[in-house]
């Protein structure tokens, strides 16, 4: 949905979905035998890996059982919602140079190579052997995934009512008012949102691995390296949004719905540079297991958002702006957030992932805009399909397009759902394939897939039963409740496979098969529903009838596809594909340790 970040990635069959990364580890993939380094070591080349220039050379080697120290870390998520293993984190460094954290106990040949380095979640279960019934199994990857998803699942819908206050509050004011409004915000979403988020998602590879290294401050200075590509990517941007009534009219569309549209986002500029920074900040908490924090500061903001989309939409007249005062309600709603973010990492979060401030921020760019590049790749394409979907549905006429805007903000909001489940599978699938628990995995995939086909015809019964009503919710005008009404009863249909796409994505993601979800995005919406959809549309005459079955014929097929990989997958060897690249990593911090002291 365009709402949030996409999912997805590729087949065993294809080339390693870690290509940019897998090029760094690859230089270090050394024989484990001594004698054996120094042929390999030829092979592979000097070194290319992006940190090697803050490597610390006084780290000592991790030990386990003589006492020494690892590198302590947070729960993936706050104790608040998961099971705590009570881990101790300390701002400064022990005496043998680590921050001070639990020492591994008894480490054996089948222990963990990394340890207590992979951030995991302690679960009861997992201390259980897997020859548990296969029905026990089940539900007990059935009550994990619960606890984790409904927390995510409140963050998302926070955020997203965010963007649901203005569509409300704009929606109330006229039909036309809320067609420009739909026209600005895909317009935003297409040229702007899609590709913050896009580069923003890289910090998901970097930061994570940085703060359970030896080196946590990486984490600090990966975000300001981060913030300069921002800072460039945003000028472009803006260009085209100071432009855009000049491109939607060269686009053929209504000469009104065009002019608001382009004042829409001429305000919301306001708010562009905080949203950049807000994608950025959410990350580097959540890198350190501090999920509660963006939770908590958007808790704080969406009733604050609310309110001024009343008073400078609907307001007093001191305070009352029209149609303006909903993008600048979200913009100072983003600014907002940036604000409360900066205070609460300044005084309330230790100082242990922060680097400080200097010249460093502007070396290894490079790395972040490859990889930032291919991540616009994998959101851009299913954030651009929606938008292409509204684009045809605004040469329908506005009521279409009102219609439309009704339609994409209800499937958004009920897709949080099954995103958070999806959100919850990859971290729960990705911790037990860094256990070697093949096993594990494969039931939480089977109970992801089945948790989100319970929670999509919950939302489809939600539509059937309320089709008639439903659009008041948003607009008065009797045309766009009665069109509404019509197309629910395909947007029910559609929930169930948009649920399942969702969940199969998130199980892609575990697996590191982002290319395959990029492959499954492209063929579906592009090559299969797109232009069905529009055929439907424009020559059966179906309106926004025959888009929206295009769409539900898409995710169908992404939905099953999806699903058929999922189950087939052999966990085993995902398992061994993890393994393989951890060896990777721990043989180069090993080799550059060596070097260090030679």
């Amino acid at each position: 949905m365009s709402s949030t970040y996409v999912h997805y990635s590729a087949p065993s069959s294809l080339p390693s979905d870690y290509a940019l990364l897998s090029r760094y580890a690859a230089a270090y993939n050394l024989k484990s035998e001594p004698e054996q380094d120094e042929d390999q070591q030829d092979m592979a080349g000097p070194s290319t890996h992006p940190d090697d220039d803050v490597h610390n050379p006084n780290a000592l080697p991790i030990h386990g059982q003589n006492g020494g120290r690892t590198p302590s870390r947070r729960s993936s998520f706050p104790t608040l919602y998961v099971t705590p293993f009570n881990p101790t984190t300390s701002p400064l460094p022990d005496k043998s140079g680590f921050r001070s954290g639990p020492s591994l106990p008894n480490p054996s040949e089948n222990t963990p190579l990394l340890g207590p380095l992979v951030p995991r979640i302690e679960e009861e279960c997992d201390k259980h052997d897997n020859n548990e019934p296969a029905v026990n199994m089940l539900w007990e990857e059935i009550h994990i995934l619960s606890k984790y998803t409904l927390p995510v699942f409140g963050t998302h819908v926070l955020e997203y009512s965010l963007v649901v206050a203005s569509v409300v509050s704009i929606g109330h004011l006229s039909t036309t008012a809320l067609a420009a409004s739909t026209l600005g915000s895909m317009t935003a979403s297409v040229s702007g949102f899609s590709i913050v988020q896009g580069f923003a998602s890289t910090l998901d590879t970097m930061l994570p691995s940085a703060w359970t290294s030896s080196q946590p401050q990486l984490v600090g200075l990966w975000s300001q390296r981060m913030a300069v590509v921002m800072a460039v990517t945003l000028i472009p941007i803006m260009a085209i949004w100071l432009n855009s009534e000049s491109i939607l009219l060269a686009l053929k569309q209504d000469p009104e719905v065009a002019h608001l549209a382009a004042t829409y986002l001429k305000y919301s500029l306001i708010g562009l540079p905080a949203y950049a920074f807000n994608s950025i900040s959410r990350r580097y908490f959540q890198s350190q297991g501090l999920f509660t924090v963006p939770t908590r500061v958007i808790l704080c903001v969406a009733p604050i958002n609310a309110v001024l989309n009343y008073f400078l939409v609907w307001g007093p007249e001191p305070f009352r702006l029209g149609f303006i005062g909903a993008p600048i309600a979200t913009a100072i709603s983003f600014n907002l957030i940036s604000l409360a973010s900066i205070i609460y990492g300044v005084f309330y979060v230790p100082k242990t992932a922060w680097h400080p401030l200097s010249m460093r921020c502007f070396t290894s760019l490079g790395v972040l805009v490859q990889l930032g590049l291919a991540g616009v790749g994998q959101t851009a394409s299913e954030w651009w399909s929606w938008e292409l979907v509204g684009l045809a549905a605004s040469l329908l006429g506005p009521v279409a397009l009102a219609c439309q805007s009704v339609l994409l903000v209800s499937a958004s909001t009920t897709f949080q759902a099954p995103f958070a489940l999806s959100v919850a599978a990859s971290v729960r699938i990705g911790n037990l394939l860094g256990e070697k628990n093949g096993v594990r995995a494969a039931f939480t995939a089977r109970a992801s897939i089945l948790m989100g086909i319970a929670i999509a015809l919950l939302w489809s019964t939600m539509f059937m039963v309320f089709r008639t009503k439903w659009a008041y919710i948003f607009n008065d005008d009797p045309d766009v409740v009665v069109q509404v009404a019509s197309i629910l009863p395909v947007v029910a249909l559609f929930q169930v496979f948009d649920g399942m796409s969702a969940v199969t994505g998130g199980i892609l993601r575990a697996m590191g098969k982002q290319f395959t979800g990029a492959l499954l995005n492209l063929s579906a919406y592009y090559i299969v529903g797109i232009p069905f959809g529009i055929w439907l549309a424009f020559e059966r005459d179906m309106s926004l009838h025959g888009l929206w079955i295009g769409l539900t014929v898409s995710l169908v097929y992404a939905a099953a596809i999806g699903v058929w990989i999922c189950l087939r997958t052999n966990w085993d060897r995902e398992v061994q594909k993890v393994q393989d690249r951890l060896d990777g990593d721990k043989k180069a911090a090993k080799r550059r340790d060596l070097e260090a002291h030679s």
